[in-house]
């Protein structure tokens, strides 16, 4: 039927992507770009690149800002374009809201931003028209906040590199486990246990099973955001899976640790189901665990590489190494910071729960791999995926860099020493350490010992056989406020 020129015309409504014109980018155009951003380093550089790009860019409506808490739980709040650019020298939040952070008299904080860290975010994981950055914690004068170990990290390596050129790397080596349903951990019972949604195991998984799907769409979100991937697959145990990408300087190694995590989360609850990083969610298989490959750099070259040391290493390394295996029961409750990071140390398993050091035995709390001159590391073991990463790098930094040798005792046979066993004992070896006290500072390692503490009378003295509802229900990576207030 033909329309007169006095009657209106019908017209399609434009989609709502359409009325809404954020930006979104192919993963090829974003992988360009976040490779180009990690590729300035300059602070000053990076903040005049990315506030132009920012006040330039019309389709962006929010930056994702990232902060993670003493115990390294990532969190993350959006700041509308115009009001964070407007607002960069007082991004402040409520620190007293933040289990470990500030009290509730000091509880003002503030963000100060990395824009080292800038990053395009996939519109499909994200949400269309975002970008992200990293901020360190400072106090009300912007004096970095004791607790904030992104800030102690960060600072500790600049101040590294400028004494003598020395940079520290890390690629690690991060384990999980892929359950059946959403929120999987948070409905948790002790009599239904956790559903695995694979049985494959480590190299023979199908190409398109829900374990294989949920690795691609995952490596490719993460090449997507600048991580360049190496390699990723399904691991020993069933529905278990590990994504892993390159070496890079320690603060963003850690970033990449939290950024992991999100994205396997966001991309698992898509697909209606859960990535879980308890380091032993089921028992009676595998365990998850944050392999930590590390080593120092000076002025370009590889200072832990000896081709006429032992395994490769040079004495710089193998002293690195006796002073963490030295200090292992002190540092214990930094690299296993959960009750269910215990049943990780299993010597049937695999587990490194042995405070040596070997090239080939995989229960060796730290193993020197078969290595060349560009990949000489050491790769320390015993540290679980639910771990701060940042403390965790702090902890193993200051130990290898400033304290002393162990003395050799020739009057006494070496003994073999092993890791604590439960969080009761590792809490006992790291509160009575002097030594943590000047790693973390007085105040900061009673905040950790705290929240450690509570969780501890939250479970039972003796991790038994099965997995408990306490042990899950109140992990700090999966507790929110309404479960710990019911106790």
């Amino acid at each position: 039927m033909e329309t007169t020129a006095n009657e209106p015309k019908t017209t399609t409504a434009p989609a709502e992507h359409t009325i809404k014109n954020f930006l979104e980018l192919t993963y090829a155009e974003l992988e360009d770009l976040n490779l180009a951003a990690r590729a300035i380093t300059d602070p000053e550089e990076a903040e005049a690149t990315h506030v132009r790009y920012l006040r330039n860019q019309k389709n962006i409506k929010a930056v994702t800002v990232f902060f993670s808490d003493i115990e390294g739980r990532l969190h993350m709040l959006d700041y509308d374009k115009r009001f964070f650019l407007d607002s960069l020298s007082n991004l402040t939040f409520d620190g007293s809201s933040i289990k470990g952070f500030s009290e509730l008299h000091e509880s003002d904080l503030r963000l100060q931003v990395d824009w080292t860290s800038f990053t395009y975010l996939p519109a499909d994981v994200f949400g269309p028209g975002k970008v992200a950055v990293f901020t360190n914690v400072c106090n009300r004068d912007m004096t970095p906040y004791a607790a904030d170990f992104r800030g102690v990290l960060q600072n500790y390596t600049r101040s590294m590199l400028e004494k003598d050129g020395t940079t520290a790397y890390m690629a690690p080596e991060l384990e999980g486990f892929l359950l059946a349903g959403v929120d999987a951990e948070q409905t948790f019972t002790s009599t239904q246990g956790f559903k695995l949604i694979s049985t494959g195991g480590y190299f023979h998984s199908l190409p398109l099973d829900p374990l294989r799907q949920f690795i691609d769409a995952t490596a490719e979100a993460q090449r997507a955001m600048g991580f360049k991937n190496e390699k990723d697959h399904p691991e020993v145990a069933p529905s278990q899976f590990e994504i892993n990408f390159s070496y890079t300087d320690v603060v963003r190694a850690a970033d990449q640790v939290q950024l992991y995590k999100l994205i396997c989360r966001q991309i698992a609850t898509k697909m209606g189901m859960t990535a879980s990083f308890l380091p032993k969610p089921i028992a009676g298989i595998n365990g998850n665990g944050m392999h930590t490959n590390f080593s120092l750099s000076r002025k370009g070259k590889n200072i832990f590489h000896d081709p006429k040391g032992k395994d490769g290493l040079s004495k710089i390394g193998w002293d690195f190494v006796e002073k963490i295996l030295n200090r292992a029961p002190d540092l214990c409750l930094i690299f296993n910071s959960s009750v269910n990071s215990y049943r990780r140390l299993d010597p049937n398993f695999e587990a490194p729960n042995q405070i040596k050091v070997s090239s080939i035995d995989r229960g060796s709390m730290i193993r020197i791999p078969f290595a060349n001159e560009k990949s000489t590391r050491i790769e320390i073991r015993s540290v679980a995926p639910d771990t701060n990463p940042y403390l965790a790098l702090v902890a193993i930094l200051k130990t290898g860099l400033e304290d002393e040798l162990p003395k050799a005792n020739d009057d006494k046979r070496s003994r073999l020493r092993f890791l604590p066993g439960t969080i009761t004992d590792a809490i006992r070896l790291f509160q009575g350490s002097d030594y943590i006290g000047k790693l973390m500072g007085e105040s900061s390692k009673e905040k950790y010992l705290e929240s450690k503490k509570a969780v501890r009378d939250r479970n039972p003295r003796d991790l038994g056989t099965s997995i408990k509802d306490s042990e899950v229900t109140y992990h700090h990576e999966v507790t929110n406020q309404y479960l710990w207030n019911q106790f």
